[in-house]
């Protein structure tokens, strides 16, 4: 491993001399400048680990050599030399980005300290910076997988999302969505990425420890609390709290959080004094939160808080050919984990996969992947290996069976017959459904909520069609 370099600055030769021998001793590399000029020159040749500069130098300042340093490469351990402790030259030298300094007669142990401590906080800085920006491609929105229309269009929400302000956000979706990786893509698409991301699952602690887990508390505020202990909120600070399954805290809970959101300040257990709030909330619930406030079960001044901006995780049902395309994802992703080298999936199997409803969603897909490809001898995945409830017979069958239920529970079989007789020419499904799709909304006003009732399908299904007959008018105009 190749030595830490630092550059020393000073006219005086001895001084330079007597500062190299120790270093050397120590285990580093050194370069030696006597003037601005030079030292400059050996910091861009060199880009040492640590400088020692003497503030008086022969052609100028070395608070000009600071600054020039700190513009070039703000990271860098500067540790200024003063013939004697002044308070100007202190001020102004840590006021330019100066770790640290030492005054003259140099005490080389107090040295050997501060280079050290110096060059350690760098490379800590290094990797903390390195870990954020691997953590930031892992997250990223590009790492979002699916093409589908509901999905570009919440993708596209979520990015505005994270270059705004907004203070708090509230996802909703069925559980396996992936609401937590949404999350993670918004904190780290925002100026907030350099700072904290904070989860804290409500449905999984005790009631009587969430407070505390949030808030913190203040020693002697209950009988174990031997000392102050800081909370998720603290913790987050200039970050992102994600507050996951929130329609799981109680009520009186729900309440404390109205009030740190609305006045952006919380107060720990036991505490006295209200503390600045500075972090950004993404809340979550596979619940309809609107439904639960009205029903009373949640608090329906917090849910207008939360819900400022709104985004709704489609299921994977209603994501189309997305799927296929998460398959493919899990695939690559497992072939490298089980180093195996299965090239994809069998049309047969693409075909139960798009008919599935995937009650488990993405998390569930994932989990029959993992499955699959553990046991699978071939280079494709085949039903062979699918797990109970996905072999080709039990979807063909479902399939019917749902169609048909479908049908029953707005007009009885042969009814629908007669009502729509196939033509002997055959035609365009899709231009029916579409035209289906404009006869609900006609009839409904506009409703989207009655129009999906008309039609049997959900309102995230309606809305699903909608794109699709908007995206087609825009291709035809």
């Amino acid at each position: 491993m190749p030595k830490a370099k630092v550059l020393i600055v000073d006219d005086d030769q001895m001084i330079r001399w007597s500062l190299n021998e120790a270093l050397r001793a120590w285990g580093y590399a050194t370069v030696e400048a006597g003037t601005v000029v030079a030292a400059l020159a050996a910091f861009d040749a060199e880009q040492p680990a640590a400088v020692l500069l003497d503030i008086n130098l022969p052609d100028g300042s070395g608070l000009d050599v600071l600054r020039e340093i700190k513009r070039k490469q703000p990271q860098a351990v500067v540790i200024m030399i003063t013939a004697s402790v002044l308070v100007d030259d202190a001020i102004a030298a840590l006021r330019g980005g100066a770790y640290d300094f030492v005054s003259k007669p140099i005490s080389l142990d107090e040295l050997q300290v501060r280079i050290r401590n110096g060059i350690e906080a760098q490379h800590l800085r290094k990797e903390v910076g390195s870990a954020r920006l691997e953590q930031a491609r892992q997250f990223s929105f590009d790492q979002i997988v699916g093409h589908s229309p509901v999905m570009t269009a919440t993708i596209a929400l979520a990015r505005k999302v994270a270059e705004s302000e907004v203070s708090s956000v509230l996802l909703q979706g069925e559980s396996g969505t992936g609401k937590d990786l949404l999350a993670k893509a918004i904190h780290y698409a925002s100026r907030r990425a350099s700072f904290p991301f904070i989860a804290i699952n409500c449905a999984a602690l005790p009631a009587n420890l969430v407070e505390s887990e949030l808030f913190g508390y203040e020693k002697g505020a209950f009988t174990d609390a031997r000392t102050r202990k800081e909370g998720l909120f603290e913790q987050a600070e200039g970050g992102t709290l994600f507050l996951d399954e929130i329609g799981e805290l109680e009520l009186n809970l729900q309440a404390k959080l109205l009030r740190s959101f609305e006045e952006r300040t919380f107060r720990r257990v036991g505490g006295l004094k209200d503390i600045p709030l500075d972090v950004r909330v993404i809340a979550a619930s596979n619940r309809d939160l609107k439904a639960a406030s009205e029903a009373g079960r949640f608090r329906l001044d917090l849910y207008y808080r939360m819900s400022v901006i709104q985004i709704d995780m489609p299921p994977l049902r209603e994501r189309g050919d997305d799927v296929i395309l998460l398959a493919e994802h899990f695939i690559a992703r497992f072939n490298q984990q089980l180093r195996k080298s299965i090239r994809g999936i069998s049309p047969e199997v693409a075909t139960i996969f798009r008919r599935y409803p995937w009650p488990g969603n993405v998390r569930e897909l994932r989990n029959v992947i993992e499955r699959v490809m553990i046991l699978e001898d071939r280079d494709v995945i085949t039903t062979a290996y699918l797990p109970r409830g996905l072999s080709p017979d039990e979807i063909d069958a479902k399939w019917i069976r749902d169609a048909t239920g479908q049908m029953d529970s707005k007009t009885n079989s042969d009814e629908m017959t007669q009502m729509f007789q196939l033509p002997p020419q055959g035609v365009d499904l899709e231009q029916v459904e579409m035209s289906l799709v404009r006869q609900a909304m006609a009839r409904s006003g506009g409703n989207q909520t009655r129009a999906a009732e008309l039609l049997g399908i959900s309102r995230d299904q309606l809305r699903y069609r909608l794109k699709k007959l908007e995206d087609v008018t825009t291709r035809t105009s």
